[in-house]
C-alpha cells in the first residue's frame, strides 16, 4: 500500500501545473459591451461584469452604485496574453474623448478608466495613455488611470448578457452607436465587430 501511495504522489508531482492567472480591471461604459469585447480572446480565461472605483460596499445595478464605474474584471493567462495586449484591446473599444460617459450611456459610472494593480501595470497604463494622446493631438483624452480597489460583481442577470441575450444585446449596441463611433475614432484598428 505504501508503494501505491508513493507512486500516486510521484505521478501527481509530474503532472503539469495549472496555468497561472492574473486579473485586470477596466471601465469603458456599459459592462455588457466591455465583457463582450474581451471574451473569447486567446489567453482570456474569464470576464465578469461589476463595479469598482468607489467606496460604497456591495453596489448593485438596480440599487445604489454611486461613485463606482461600471467595469469588468478580466482573468487572463499572462503566458498567452500580456497586460499590454489587454490595454491595446481596451483602448480600441472605448471613446477616450468623452468625459460624460460612453456612447449613448451618460453619467459618472459610464466613464472610461484603467485600474492598474501595481507599479508595473501603472507604468504601462500611463505609457498607453500617452500614446493615445500623441496619436490624437489636439483632442483631450479623458480616460482616467486609478489605483485598483475592490471589485464587486454585479447581479447574475447582467453576467454574460451578450451570450444569453444576443438579439437584445446587438440591438442595444447598434442603437447606442458604439461600433459606429469606434470605427470613426480608431478606423481599421477599431475593436468594433469583435464581439
Amino acid at each position: 500500500m505504501r508503494h501505491f501511495i508513493l507512486s500516486i504522489l510521484l505521478l501527481a508531482g509530474s503532472l503539469p501545473a495549472a496555468a497561472e492567472t492574473a486579473i485586470a480591471h477596466f471601465a469603458g461604459g456599459c459592462f455588457w459591451c466591455m465583457e463582450s469585447d474581451f471574451e473569447g480572446r486567446e489567453g482570456i480565461v474569464n470576464v465578469v461584469s461589476g463595479f469598482t472605483g468607489g467606496t460604497m460596499k456591495n453596489p448593485t445595478y438596480s440599487g445604489k452604485h454611486d461613485g463606482h464605474f461600471e467595469a469588468i474584471e478580466v482573468t487572463y493567462d499572462p503566458a498567452l496574453v500580456s497586460y499590454q495586449q489587454l490595454l491595446d484591446i481596451f483602448w480600441v473599444n472605448i471613446d477616450p474623448f468623452d468625459n460624460r460617459g460612453q456612447f449613448c450611456d451618460k453619467g459618472f459610472s459610464y466613464r472610461s478608466a484603467i485600474f492598474p494593480a501595481n507599479a508595473t501595470e501603472k507604468a504601462l497604463a500611463d505609457k498607453s495613455l500617452s500614446k493615445v494622446a500623441e496619436r490624437f493631438k489636439g483632442q483631450q483624452v479623458y480616460t482616467e488611470i486609478r489605483a485598483a480597489g475592490a471589485f464587486w460583481p454585479v447581479e447574475k442577470f447582467h453576467q454574460n448578457y451578450a451570450a444569453r441575450n444576443p438579439v437584445r444585446y446587438n440591438y442595444y449596441r447598434w442603437s447606442c452607436g458604439r461600433d459606429q463611433r469606434l470605427e470613426a475614432i480608431w478606423g481599421d484598428d477599431s475593436g468594433a465587430g469583435h464581439h
